[in-house]
């Protein structure tokens, strides 16, 4: 069962630390400075059992506007929020914006602490109370308890406790399925052990002895041992507080902010889709191209927001944006952030992010380019799971995507990725060709725009009966450059099962064209077979041919002997030679009836056979050579079927 996790928040020394000593019995302090200065500065975590046999981690976060950055850190894998206000001063400025980094990355429920309750007296107590129920209205905390605590008598701790069980008992259970996925917040070397990283993590659970990849830099390495709450376990997952100890990688090697995770299950992009909702508690608007920070998970990226549909937001409005990243980041749709600006540093915006692919950028120059990115977007915002794996499909092109990337570019893996693709598949929306998904559309504008590659060849080539294979590749490749061979291969072999197209040895045609002959093209037809037949065995060589016309242009004569040839009623033996298929069909009858009386040839035999000169013997030769009816051994040749040895 997926563990959960507790977060405090709110202003600075407003004893959130004293609250969970109180609670759990763990100082969070650890710090030499934090103990000096009375203030946490990095984030602390300890653990709580809770009637009802469940644990929770607890994460202590920064109240100082100074480690805001921290904060955020700690505040992004929280299940639940202890919200603190001291009651001796009520509403303070972190109190604003923790509350706002809370809800930007979507926070649900939780508990308020009215805290320092020794400190005032009962009718202040009360204004307090009433100043925090009208604060929280109408947010996630509005029908939340308020818990006043005393964290150095106790008083009120065990209310706490109560309600966190009853808290925890009401949310939905999870296992912790899919991939692990662990955002580092802590690296450091212990002596003996080698390199460690802490972290609570989000999501899966991964096991002693498995192997971790680091993210951004793609560096793996294996895990040698696991802490859970200070305790040594074989074993790690969802919600859980967690230290490992890698093996074959050094401190310097991974980063704070490192995501670590299952190998192979995460992208890594600069330029990621978002849904992002300005600051209610912000008095200027979130504007287009604003240079901002960018928080997610435990990693802190410079970036600018690209508004997609307007040039600013105002207080609280939401829209559609893309961050474009100074750095990549590993992360999954779903995954949430939040935008701070860099002078004064105040929190701008937060949201969930739709969509990340390497190395694509939205164009929003034209209205009609907005309008695309906009509609390609809500579909990411609004749409169904299965609306999702197919517009991710549809925006990798003809090069489409295997099912590991796109469990990557989903964040949705196993069997639940598969039952998605399932009604996406049957109704064509999605298809699979050459082990890779595809949309349906797609394959459909591959095999419209062969249609009109080989229109357009016929009407350019009216004498040609069909286009070569690796020429129509060519065609094909300004406006599909992914498309793999094998795929164009297969969707040929769609187009000739519907009829649309013929395939004839490696020439393609549309299924119904055939050669039409102009009147002087006929004549120029019939006149040429006519010289080479009454040729014999004597033909013109190409030259000779091409001039036996002078009256029409030497291209039509050429492309006419092209068309004799592809028809089959001359047959080229080398690239100057042609023979009336009559005569060369004669000629081979001879020479098998020869072989099988003498069982071999030699060129001056073939010459007594022909009465054929250097010229033309040598090359029909070697053609019956290539067309297997005879083969070389030394100056003779035998026929195929009876040598039992290779040609020379």
């Amino acid at each position: 069962m997926r563990a959960l996790v507790l977060g405090t928040a709110g202003h600075v020394d407003h004893g959130k630390t004293s609250f969970i000593r109180a609670l759990s019995g763990v100082d969070c302090d650890r710090l030499k400075e934090e103990k000096k200065r009375g203030i946490t500065i990095e984030l602390g975590f300890a653990s709580l059992d809770l009637p009802g046999g469940r644990r929770l981690g607890i994460v202590d976060v920064p109240g100082h506007e100074k480690f805001v950055r921290n904060m955020v850190a700690g505040a992004a894998g929280m299940d639940l929020v202890a919200f603190v206000v001291a009651a001796d001063e009520g509403i303070m400025p972190q109190t604003v914006e923790h509350f706002e980094i809370c809800r930007l990355l979507g926070l649900k429920d939780g508990i308020i602490v009215l805290s320092k309750i020794d400190l005032v007296d009962a009718e202040w107590q009360a204004m307090v109370t009433a100043e925090l129920r009208e604060f929280f209205k109408g947010s996630f905390l509005e029908s939340a308890p308020i818990l006043p605590v005393n964290a150095q008598s106790g008083e009120g701790i065990a209310a706490v406790r109560q309600a966190l069980a009853e808290k925890v008992a009401a949310l939905p259970v999870e296992e912790a399925s899919g991939p692990f996925r662990l955002p580092i917040d802590r690296v450091f070397s212990m002596r003996g052990f080698g390199t460690v990283i802490t972290g609570t993590a989000l999501s899966g659970r991964i096991a002693l002895g498995e192997e971790l990849c680091f993210y951004p830099g793609g560096l793996t390495a294996r895990i040698r041992g696991i802490q859970v709450h200070g305790e040594a376990r074989d074993m790690a997952e969802a919600g859980h507080r967690t230290a490992i100890n890698v093996q074959g990688l050094e401190t310097e090697d991974i980063a704070k902010g490192d995501m670590a995770a299952t190998p192979g299950t995460m992208l890594l992009s600069r330029v990621l889709d978002v849904l992002v909702q300005a600051s209610t508690g912000g008095s200027r608007p979130l504007r287009h191209r604003s240079s901002v920070r960018v928080h997610l998970g435990t990693r802190e990226i410079p970036g600018r927001v690209s508004l997609v549909q307007s040039e600013a937001l105002a207080p609280g409005e939401s829209g559609l944006a893309q961050l474009l990243l100074q750095e990549a980041v590993a992360a999954w749709p779903g995954d949430r952030f939040v935008l701070r600006s860099y002078s004064p540093a105040t929190t701008l915006a937060g949201g969930s992010i739709l969509a990340l692919w390497p190395g694509r950028k939205r164009k929003r120059g034209t209205e009609q380019s907005r309008a695309l990115a906009g509609r390609t977007l809500s579909v990411y915002a609004h749409g169904t799971p299965q609306a999702c794996l197919a517009q991710l499909v549809a925006e990798s092109g003809l090069r489409g995507l295997n099912q590991a990337e796109l469990a990557a570019a989903s964040g949705i893996f196993g069997r639940r990725l598969q039952k998605l693709l399932q009604e996406p598949l049957a109704r064509g929306e999605i298809v699979q060709a050459d082990g890779r998904l595809l949309a349906g559309t797609e394959t459909l504008r591959l095999q419209e725009d062969i249609l009109h590659a080989l229109a357009g060849f016929h009407k350019a080539n009216p004498l040609k009966t069909g286009l070569g294979r690796e020429e129509l590749k060519s065609r094909l490749q300004e406006r599909h450059q992914q498309a793999a061979s094998r795929l164009l291969a297969q969707q040929l072999a769609v187009l000739e099962r519907q009829g649309k197209i013929a395939q004839e040895g490696g020439e393609l045609r549309l299924a119904g064209h055939a050669v039409q002959l102009q009147v002087d093209e006929a004549a120029l037809e019939t006149g040429l077979l006519a010289r080479f037949l009454e040729a014999g065995l004597q033909p013109p060589n190409l030259k000779d041919a091409l001039a036996l016309f002078p009256e029409a242009p030497e291209k039509q004569v050429r492309q006419v002997l092209q068309l004799l040839e592809q028809r089959g009623d001359l047959v080229r033996v080398n690239e100057t030679l042609f023979f009336h298929r009559d005569v060369l069909a004669g000629l081979q009858t001879r020479l098998a009836a020869f072989l099988q009386e003498k069982g071999e040839i030699d060129a001056p035999a073939f010459k007594e056979l022909t009465g054929l000169s250097r010229k033309f013997l040598i090359p029909l030769l070697e053609y019956f050579d290539r067309i297997k009816l005879t083969i070389r051994i030394g100056d003779r040749r035998v026929p195929r079927k009876q040598s039992g040895t290779k040609s020379e």
